[in-house]
């Protein structure tokens, strides 16, 4: 298997929003109030984080499969689920590409969100082209390297698992609350500030140690603010548009 059992599962079908990231907790910080907004108004939305966590200061992969699905919860996402990546070592490979293209082909998003590619941890800016290509081969109806009879997909292809048929999301966006970007655009996420908080608390392992920072706790808070009063609204998630324009089916 290339991935854990899913948080949060659903049959595999149509999702409007797709956020991926490198780690359990990611999403909460840089989209999770855009997430809440967006199941708000009945779309359906998922999460792909690529690692498990091992490599986490605080708490075990085990914890942090217990916080993400609590996260997930409180998110609304319909499908949640964590593949098995190196935590701390993601790399753009042919082989996780693969297996960012296997779900992107199981649950079919129209949008996807990733990470903005200026980040300070090197596994969120690898994750920015990373993603990007995934979204690329995805929707490659003759990449030899996709389907699971070829030599090179081999090792991330479950037995007896049928092809699914090429997509390619219709737009990428990119989020990001530490980079010092402009963004193209802006979410208010006013009404659900606070079920943005929850989500990220969580994920207890880590919250009761960065709670004692009171700086690292107001820091998000003040960053959203900034960005609300671009919009002229209390708090606001930034989105940018993928560098390379955008992808249509």
């Amino acid at each position: 298997m290339c991935a854990t059992e899913a948080t949060r599962e659903v049959e595999p079908s149509t999702v409007d929003v797709l956020a991926i990231a490198a780690h359990r907790d990611d999403v909460e910080q840089t989209c999770g109030g855009t997430l809440l907004r967006m199941a708000s108004r009945g779309l359906r939305t998922a999460i792909l984080d690529l690692t498990q966590g091992e490599a986490g200061t605080r708490g075990t992969a085990e914890d942090r499969a217990r916080e993400a699905d609590e996260a997930a919860r409180i998110l609304g996402v319909t499908w949640r689920q964590a593949l098995d990546m190196p935590d701390g070592a993601i790399a753009n490979t042919l082989e996780n590409r693969i297996k960012i293209v296997r779900v992107l082909r199981q649950v079919r998003p129209r949008v996807v969100i990733l990470p903005y590619w200026q980040a300070r941890h090197p596994d969120h800016a690898i994750v920015a082209t990373l993603g990007y290509e995934a979204c690329f081969l995805s929707g490659l109806a003759k990449a030899p390297a996709v389907r699971p009879t070829a030599p090179s997909a081999r090792a991330v292809a479950e037995a007896g698992e049928t092809e699914a048929s090429p997509h390619r999301p219709f737009k990428i966006v990119y989020a990001s609350l530490y980079a010092d970007v402009r963004p193209s655009f802006v979410v208010d996420i006013t009404p659900f500030i606070e079920q943005r908080h929850q989500a990220l608390m969580a994920y207890r392992s880590a919250a009761r140690f960065l709670c004692r920072r009171k700086r690292f706790a107001s820091a998000p808070l003040r960053r959203l603010a900034i960005m609300g009063s671009w919009r002229g609204c209390a708090t606001a998630s930034r989105l940018c548009k993928e560098k390379w324009g955008w992808w249509t089916t």
